[in-house]
């Protein structure tokens, strides 16, 4: 008899069968790590209460919420009532179905969220953003960047910075997925997040548009005195490579975190937490 064999999507009754044990977990027919793009196509499962809160908040589409049955915290109740208000379906469950939702370093804290694939923005939404703002337009793009807790942490520093979005590339990068979204603390319902098939190409469609690319790196300027006023993109790479080199080339100005220590490099959120935290200074 020919093996049966568990495919994506599956069905609820699926998913508990295989948590329970009674299904073997499927070889993985993933393709390698390097190739993101299909990460977009999954449902996003954001957990804890903030992040959930925060996206409620947003006008991004929910499918539905799970909230802990008889729990009496008063955050929970908040974001059940705001899924009621706007007519999201909210499931009261025992704590072993949210539990099958936990992260290893994210507690679901009572309650989960479903999402459709992440709904990616362009970059004339960006614009747009910042025009309403009445702001010049400060965009952040990330090149090499392959781990989705630092893209995370990046969306939200960029938030809290003023930068109006985030551009990734479609390839070779980390995407908008559980983890990331979790990383944001909700970032990503405020922030628009493009994804691009080229980085070069759109670094060079933005300098046409006024733009001034500032490329953080090892070798350059120190950080804090670079003008950043005006129409500016931060590209910032990974922490092993930095940025590639058809990225760099489009640098008008490059710039580095001074070091005073014993270790070479910086985790790339923290980096663009500091360059960004500079240009919401000089901005703002």
């Amino acid at each position: 008899m020919k093996k049966k064999t568990f495919k994506r999507p599956c069905s609820k009754k699926d998913i508990a069968e295989n948590f329970r044990g009674k299904k073997k977990r499927p070889n993985s027919t993933r393709e390698p790590r390097e190739n993101f793009e299909d990460d977009q196509e999954e449902t996003l499962v954001i957990i804890g209460k903030n992040p959930v809160l925060e996206v409620l908040k947003s006008e991004q589409a929910i499918d539905k919420v799970l909230i802990l049955k008889d729990n009496q915290d008063h955050v929970l109740k908040e974001v059940a009532d705001h899924a009621k208000k706007r007519g999201i379906v909210v499931q009261t469950v025992e704590k072993q179905k949210l539990d099958f939702y936990r992260m290893a370093d994210s507690p679901h804290q009572g309650c989960v969220a479903f999402l459709p694939p992440f709904p990616y923005s362009t970059i004339d939404d960006i614009l747009d953003r910042a025009q309403r703002k009445g702001e010049e337009p400060l965009i952040v793009v990330l090149d090499h960047l392959t781990d989705p807790h630092n893209l995370g942490a990046i969306i939200r520093s960029a938030n809290v910075c003023g930068a109006h979005g985030v551009i990734i590339p479609k390839r070779r990068s980390a995407t908008l997925n559980t983890t990331s979204v979790k990383a944001s603390s909700g970032a990503v319902a405020h922030t628009p997040v493009v994804k691009v098939n080229n980085l070069s190409q759109t670094l060079e469609s933005l300098k046409e548009k006024g733009f001034w690319v500032v490329v953080a790196d090892m070798a350059g300027t120190p950080y804090h005195e670079q003008d950043f006023k005006g129409k500016i993109v931060v590209a910032i790479g990974s922490e092993g490579k930095g940025v590639g080199t058809a990225v760099r080339n489009q640098a008008d100005f490059i710039v580095a975190i001074p070091n005073y220590g014993e270790i070479d490099s910086l985790n790339a959120s923290n980096a663009a937490a500091i360059i960004l935290a500079e240009a919401a200074k000089q901005r703002h």
